[in-house]
């Protein structure tokens, strides 16, 4: 009972303690408790149950009992970090039971032996203890027995063989009423959908896993640490930190397990190197070699090993020891089988080349190298990454590109799989090196041209393809709806000087619970998608309109200027001044958003010249008069590139990629032309523009007041001509995809833009803060502009700082008289800016929108 229902197995045990049991039936009890302590609660107080059940079990003279206990023991002494105390008890109890007894101790030494990363031993175990426990009918154990077994073939990297024995097992647990087993066996088959690339489905099955074990009131470490490893394969390596984190702590809150402890600072030292925290990685992977080494863990220890040498590499911290360190690890995985084998190959080659060492970094890429053929996605990665490495070295641009090209093949495939357009544009991340090395690259064998056809390779790849549409789930849809009644409640509560901690509380929750379901979403589109043409490009540009694409190469700016038949490169300043000024720049803008700001204008305009400066340089000499399209990297989105100077007086568009573009360029406006008016609560000007739009387009639909609600917004949006949202902009940085627009109901959020079935041909947003994006993966963004482009949108006017609503009005009304007049977004937005009073707040507002797209 007590993996069927452990809290009345825990009641029904003491309650058996206090009347007065014989030997044997007390020898039963004090076992239920130990092992309820040992995987629940208190290791402590596990180890003094166990040691009274097995007294009891001698009073009883049961050698069966004893056998039975000596293996509950064994268990409870390995996690509590005595490895050889624990293996000698499953001698004795493997000597003194018999049969299905010593089946069922063979069994829980299997599970031992997997603990301890003794993958060999424990199959041999599981290979003794099935026929038998077969034979007895004993379905709960062999069904135990074939899910370790499954669980021990991950570990080895064998997929399939895992698959067949826990569908073998899910067929037996069916036939049980053991809900912490069956809870056990889909976390398992979580762990078996994510080791075959499919992360959506894992992420599915391990909350429906944590669902079941929140039913039992039992704690989830193993479940917490095989979640962080699918958040760090979806590039959410500060999510999985934390989860690690939290989880350490709640586990020495209950003196539970020290072997679970040390696999989550394991998990927890990945996750810091994966966000950039070396040294974070450092002190938790020191720890976990400490206690690996101390329950005689040799397997976990050598990968605990591995993440400390990636992370004292990370730190700046390459030296010949390194190497050798990073190659006995390397060897000492592929003995044990790990599928790790090829990243700790990979590191020694890295680091060798880092100190000039070319034959050993040859011999140790040559290895990595070898899982390019075969494996799971990631592991390939790390071949082709290897792959290109060595063509480096041997100064083989062909080599490095042919290389970089297979790998992001192979990450465009595992991308495509997954739905959700944020775990899409994180999954990038993976890419970030071989997109780097193929650039270095084209820049030596191919010139401009090909190293814009890199740039374009790896950059706003989510923007490419719409994300799966999330499924008429009612779960998520209700979760929505409570969602933005939360959320509307906690706005009214701020402003009328409420408390707000507890509907805050509940809206993170629910935010949790949304995002949750939305990442189980899987991948529809598969294959090569649009590559993009640079003769494509240069065609649509034609001889008046240019395209500025700035690339990035070891820090400093590559203009790739685009146009006229021909690509040119120019080389500006340092990417992380330009961040710099960028960032001094947006500090300008908010104070100007207010009157009596106007000192500050002189102030912002030099700064925008320092940015054209760094961002252009020499290029900037060479845009000639007509339109410019700028694609900057996704670390630049915030530039107000319209108080660039030799900008600011012209046409002019953003654009998240070329290929971006292009597709924006060749999208088909809807036929009927029907214009959308939508108008906010809380606006300072109640958004004064709409009322007279209305007037000018006689065709419009016009929400506003109480019709100004998400699911009406959301169906007069679905596929209209143009759409004019006046509404409180609200940017997440902490969560971009629950970035808002403020409704009648609540918020508008990205999530529901992406339920659309084509969003609007045009849309203006003439709300604070609506183009902020968040910049994830290798070079891609996310908020509410990029949710709306690759779902059919062709031009956005968004704003990317706070700007005066009284200012917004006359400047919103100048745009759509140019609208009507048939310009393009970017042309009316210019002709706006330069209708406008010449005081500072109106040019200010001025330069804080920009157009996105070409429509």
């Amino acid at each position: 009972m007590v993996f069927a229902d452990p809290g009345e197995a825990l009641a029904r045990a003491r309650a058996l303690l206090d009347a007065d049991p014989s030997p044997l039936d007390a020898s039963v009890a004090h076992q239920v408790i130990g092992i309820w302590q040992r995987d629940f609660g208190d290791l402590r107080l596990a180890l003094d149950h166990l040691r009274r059940a097995r007294r009891c079990a001698a009073r009883a003279d049961s050698a069966d009992r004893e056998a039975d206990v000596l293996a509950t023991l064994g268990v409870a002494l390995v996690h509590a970090g005595r490895t050889r105390e624990g293996l000698a008890a499953f001698e004795r109890g493997v000597a003194r039971g018999g049969g299905h007894t010593r089946a069922r101790v063979l069994y829980r030494r299997a599970y031992v032996w997997w603990v301890l990363g003794h993958h060999r031993e424990a199959l041999e175990d599981v290979r003794r203890a099935v026929p038998v426990l077969r034979q007895a009918q004993d379905v709960i154990w062999t069904a135990r027995a074939l899910t370790l077994r499954a669980t021990v073939h991950l570990a080895l990297g064998s997929v399939e063989r895992a698959e067949a024995d826990f569908t073998a097992a899910e067929a037996l647990w069916d036939t049980t009423g053991q809900e912490h087993d069956k809870a056990d066996a889909v976390e398992s088959r979580g762990l078996a959908a994510f080791r075959s690339g499919d992360a959506p489905v894992a992420l599915r099955l391990l909350d429906e896993a944590e669902e079941r074990y929140a039913r039992l009131g039992t704690p989830t470490f193993m479940l917490n640490i095989r979640r962080c490893e699918v958040l760090m394969a979806a590039g959410l390596a500060p999510e999985a930190l934390a989860e690690a984190d939290a989880a350490i702590g709640k586990l020495d809150g209950i003196g539970g397990q020290s072997t679970r402890k040390a696999e989550l600072l394991l998990a927890a030292a990945r996750a810091a190197r994966l966000a950039g925290d070396a040294h974070t990685a450092i002190a938790r992977a020191a720890l976990a070699v400490r206690l690996f080494a101390g329950q005689r863990r040799t397997w976990w220890e050598t990968h605990a090993r591995l993440v400390l040498i990636e992370a004292r590499h990370a730190a700046g911290r390459g030296s010949g020891r390194l190497v050798a360190d990073a190659a006995a690890v390397a060897g000492k995985l592929a003995s044990f089988g790990a599928p790790a084998a090829p990243e700790a190959s990979l590191l020694a080659g890295r680091i060798a080349l880092d100190l000039g060492w070319t034959a050993d970094a040859e011999r140790h890429l040559a290895v990595a190298a070898r899982s390019r053929r075969s494996g799971p996605p990631l592991a390939r990665l790390t071949g082709w990454a290897a792959q290109a490495l060595r063509a480096q070295a041997a100064g083989s641009a062909r080599g490095v590109l042919e290389a970089c090209r297979r790998g992001l093949d192979v990450l465009d495939d595992h991308r495509m799989t997954l739905g959700a357009s944020e775990l899409r544009a994180r999954a990038t991340e993976q890419g970030a090196e071989l997109a780097a090395l193929a650039q270095r690259a084209s820049l030596v064998s191919g010139g401009p041209r090909r190293l814009l056809v890199w740039s374009e390779r790896w950059r706003a790849t989510v923007l490419s393809t719409p994300p799966t549409r999330p499924p008429a789930d009612p779960e998520l849809l209700s979760g929505m709806t409570a969602f933005r009644e939360i959320a509307s409640r906690a706005e009214a509560a701020r402003m009328e000087g409420r408390p707000v901690v507890a509907l805050e509380r509940e809206q993170r929750r629910l935010e949790r619970q949304i995002r949750s379901r939305t990442l189980h979403i899987r991948g529809e589109a598969l294959g090569d998608g649009d590559r993009f043409d640079v003769g494509r490009l240069l065609e649509r540009l034609g001889d008046e309109v240019l395209l500025v694409e700035l690339a990035v190469l070891d820090g400093r700016v590559q203009v790739l200027l685009c146009g006229r038949g021909r690509v040119r490169r120019f080389e500006a300043g340092l990417l992380a001044e330009a961040e710099t000024e960028a960032e001094h720049v947006q500090a300008g803008l908010r104070r100007l958003a207010h009157p009596g700001a106007e000192a500050r204008l002189p102030v912002v305009e030099a700064a925008g010249r320092r940015l054209e400066e760094l961002l252009l340089g020499p290029a900037a000499a060479h845009l000639g008069g007509g339109p410019v399209v700028i694609v900057p990297p996704g670390r630049l989105h915030r530039v107000p590139w319209a108080l660039l100077p030799s900008l600011r007086e012209r046409v002019l568009s953003v654009s998240p990629s070329a290929g971006s573009w292009l597709r924006a360029r060749e999208t088909a406006p809807p036929p009927d032309g029907r214009p959308v008016l939508v108008r906010g609560p809380g606006l300072a000007t109640g958004g004064a523009e709409v009322p007279e739009l209305a007037g000018r387009y006689g065709r419009a639909t016009v929400l506003e007041e109480d019709e100004a609600r998400v699911p009406r917004v959301l169906e007069e949006l679905d596929g209209a001509a143009l759409a004019h949202i006046a509404a409180h902009g609200t940017f997440r940085a902490d969560s971009p995809l629950f970035s808002s627009l403020r409704m009648a109901d609540g918020p508008i959020v990205v999530h529901d833009f992406e339920r659309l079935d084509s969003s609007p041909y045009r849309i203006i947003l003439s709300c604070c803060d609506t183009a902020r994006l968040a910049s994830v993966g290798a070079d891609e963004l996310l908020g509410l502009v990029t949710a709306l482009l690759p779902l059919g949108t062709a031009g956005v006017v968004a704003c990317s700082a706070p700007v005066n609503d009284a200012a917004v009005v006359p400047l919103m009304l100048a745009l759509h008289k140019g609208l009507d007049a048939g310009l393009s977004l970017a042309e009316a937005l210019r002709d706006a800016r330069a209708a406008q009073p010449g005081d500072a707040l109106h040019q200010a507002t001025g330069w804080a929108f920009s157009a996105f797209g070409a429509a």
